[in-house]
């Protein structure tokens, strides 16, 4: 967990100052609310044969996998979402994933690194949180200080090559009235999203029991709310283990690479 220093200063932190603290070991919590203002990822890492066909399924899934960052093979580095940033040691956690199945849970990806390793980085709703609550709208798992509640649906994704599955989606609750404008709000960042795919009766998307997420904590749902659902950047792990790669890394749940990116340059208004 954040020492109690770098707890009081996360709210203030710039995508850099985030990047530091993961790697010198001060930080290794869920993101949501970390450095408000800059563009958080997820991570997906694959060897090159399959790569192509990873990017293939992106571009046929763009509403779970909006890619905002792609390395050459062998390289961690992407300069273009921040100077000094790392793929193997910038996230809070990492997943290894061999045929998959998890199989570990590393702080950090220096000896798991190869010269055939093409990372991903792809939008996250943590990115739009920030102009939910500055217009007012209360973020549930935000406000009582946990991860966002994650769920896999029975909508498929569109196949690519080996990779299928389901989609799985972000839940946050809302009023009606908060909800249409949770919808106008998010609809400008189509790049961490956008617009939610699916809103109350949680069955109709394959989703039995609220409090159980499958990735994340369960948050409070309050009487005359409605549950409202964003495609999420964890559907590649759900594809992952259903597609069964011989090896691949993601980013553990919650635990986002923060960029150097700003979240006001990804609105389309």
């Amino acid at each position: 967990m954040l020492e109690q220093s770098t707890r009081s200063e996360r709210g203030s932190m710039t995508g850099e100052e985030a990047r530091r603290a993961v790697r010198e070991g001060r930080l290794s919590c869920q993101t949501s609310s970390l450095a408000p203002g800059y563009v958080q990822g997820n991570l997906v890492v694959l060897p090159q044969d399959i790569a192509g066909d990873f990017l293939r399924f992106c571009q046929r899934n763009p509403k779970p996998c909006p890619i905002i960052g792609m390395t050459e093979p062998g390289d961690p580095h992407i300069p273009d979402l921040g100077v000094d940033l790392d793929l193997r040691t910038d996230l809070p956690g990492y997943r290894v994933w061999r045929d998959g199945e998890l199989v570990e849970e590393p702080g950090d990806l220096l000896s798991h690194w190869r010269d055939d390793l093409v990372g991903f980085v792809i939008g996250c709703s943590f990115s739009f949180e920030e102009a939910l609550l500055a217009d007012g709208l209360e973020v549930r798992n935000v406000a009582e200080g946990v991860n966002v509640s994650m769920f896999r649906t029975s909508i498929p994704c569109a196949p690519a090559g080996p990779f299928a599955g389901p989609v799985v989606v972000t839940m946050r609750p809302f009023s009606p009235a908060d909800a249409i404008r949770a919808i106008q709000i998010t609809s400008r960042f189509p790049s961490v999203h956008g617009a939610p795919i699916h809103i109350g009766q949680p069955e109709q998307i394959g989703i039995r029991d609220l409090s159980k997420p499958d990735y994340g904590d369960p948050v409070a749902i309050r009487d005359g709310e409605l549950p409202v659902f964003w495609a999420c950047g964890v559907t590649p792990q759900a594809v992952i283990a259903a597609a069964r790669p011989p090896f691949a890394i993601t980013h553990a749940p919650g635990a986002m690479l923060v960029t150097d990116l700003k979240n006001s340059r990804l609105s389309i208004l």
